[in-house]
């Protein structure tokens, strides 16, 4: 299945790095990166170009003038990774808060189900969205007013 994780940046330099070793250090096939930098004013639109050319064909970079912010990089990217013929799409901060190791286990529930949310905000589970919308259809409105079946998958947030 091919699957983008998209990860908007501003002033993630050290943390982008880290990231990208998490994300390919869990070894999926056909797993791709695409950085939406808003032109971050300590390189990490120059570190994320650097990764692209150590991770040839597996990360891209957008670069966006300004700070145009969290919700604009995303669609930036969604509407990126749906151009790159993406099956899944993942949405990653780049200030490791989201744990990488989770990816995995949201690709295998993503096959099953058309949606899947993990938050560290509902417990430790993730929680499995029922959706009959297309993949590319899904948007934060589209989530409102589903059922939520709990899944068993320890998701905490970093220390």
């Amino acid at each position: 299945m091919k699957t983008i994780v998209v990860t908007p940046t501003y002033n993630e330099a050290e943390n982008l790095p880290v990231l990208i070793e998490e994300i390919f250090s869990l070894n999926i096939d056909d797993l791709g990166i695409l950085v939406v930098d808003d032109n971050s004013p300590d390189g990490t639109g120059r570190i994320a170009e650097q990764l692209a050319q150590s991770y040839p064909h597996r990360v891209e970079v957008i670069h966006r003038e300004g700070k145009r912010g969290l919700g604009t990089a995303y669609v930036t990217g969604f509407t990126r990774a749906l151009e790159k013929g993406a099956e899944a799409i993942i949405e990653m901060d780049a200030d490791l808060s989201h744990p990488a190791d989770k990816i995995p286990e949201m690709i295998e529930l993503s096959r099953e189900h058309p949606v899947v949310v993990g938050s560290r905000y509902v417990g430790r589970r993730v929680n499995v969205k029922r959706h009959e919308l297309p993949p590319h259809a899904i948007t934060p409105s589209a989530t409102r007013g589903t059922t939520t079946a709990p899944r068993k998958c320890p998701a905490q947030p970093r220390q």
